[in-house]
């Protein structure tokens, strides 16, 4: 069965702590599996920037998805709380890992970690991270978490990352915490496939989507993987679709492999943190959620 979960609203939903609070708890009581939430550093001023082209910028707001989930934690029972996706390369592996796994023992394990190598060279800049080589630095890392989540104390020497002969203590409850990937080139995809335990697709289930999972399982076979070895969550954007194609995208993207979906609120020209919950409200009857 698929689990449904929710995209938090993190360009919306304002700074008024007891409604971000009151939305969590909200989603978990509706029944939803899991809170996923996007992640943005530092936003760009575009004033000085007349060519920019990003999503974001420096007036769009975002939460730290790291310590928003150690807020959410400490308020939830049940809801599995999902990065999606943290951009891992403009961030100190090491502390990742310890933040991870801190979120991780402080939910009682519901954290499930997704990564990406991002768009924005501006944070890489801002972060002291090089940007032309976020994507096999991404690999590096990779096989560093799992390193600090599973072992008390690491011995790495990395083109990137040096750990000599130490740990995080406290180690996570889920050794290693699962590490979904981000992303569509055929690079992303091969990455995916050699050392992901999921993937967020951003397609609708269209051609393009079918010819992606297509060469993803030709990645799959060559590293000697099969498809049920790995998770997908497709993001169900409800500015993009009407309500009656729901079932359609869910019946579609389950068709391709989908294990999860992600029901995201925002675009939808919403005021408040309440409005987003009366739309959700309405979503999780339509799709039997709870």
């Amino acid at each position: 069965m698929v689990k449904i979960g929710v995209v938090f609203p993190q360009t919306e939903i304002g700074t008024d702590v007891a409604a971000i609070r009151d939305y969590i708890q909200a989603v978990e009581g509706m029944g939803y599996t899991h809170l996923l939430a996007y992640d943005h550093v530092l936003g760009a001023d575009i004033s000085t920037r007349p060519d920019w082209r990003g999503p974001y910028t420096s007036d769009t707001p975002f939460h730290e998805v790291l310590t928003l989930f150690s807020y959410a934690a400490a308020i939830t029972t049940r809801l599995e709380l999902v990065t999606g996706i943290l951009i891992l390369p403009q961030r100190q592996t090491a502390l990742v890992a310890k933040q991870a796994a801190q979120v991780d023992l402080l939910s009682g394990g519901r954290l499930r970690l997704g990564v990406g190598i991002g768009w924005n060279e501006v944070e890489y800049v801002g972060l002291g991270e090089n940007f032309s080589v976020r994507g096999k630095r991404s690999e590096e890392q990779i096989a560093l978490l799992r390193a600090l989540w599973t072992n008390e104390v690491v011995r790495f020497e990395g083109r990137w990352d040096t750990i000599p002969d130490a740990g995080i203590n406290p180690l996570p409850v889920q050794r290693p915490i699962p590490l979904w990937i981000g992303g569509e080139a055929d690079a992303v995809l091969d990455r995916i496939a050699r050392i992901g335990d999921g993937w967020f697709p951003q397609s609708p289930p269209h051609d393009a989507a079918r010819a992606q999972v297509e060469r993803l399982h030709g990645f799959l076979e060559k590293a000697g993987r099969k498809p049920s070895d790995l998770g997908i969550e497709p993001r169900l954007n409800l500015s993009r679709l009407s309500p009656d194609g729901y079932g359609r995208f869910i019946e579609d993207w389950t068709g391709l492999g989908a294990t999860h979906f992600s029901v995201n609120t925002m675009g939808l020209g919403l005021q408040t943190p309440a409005d987003h919950l009366r739309v959700l409200t309405e979503v999780a009857g339509v799709m039997g959620v709870g």
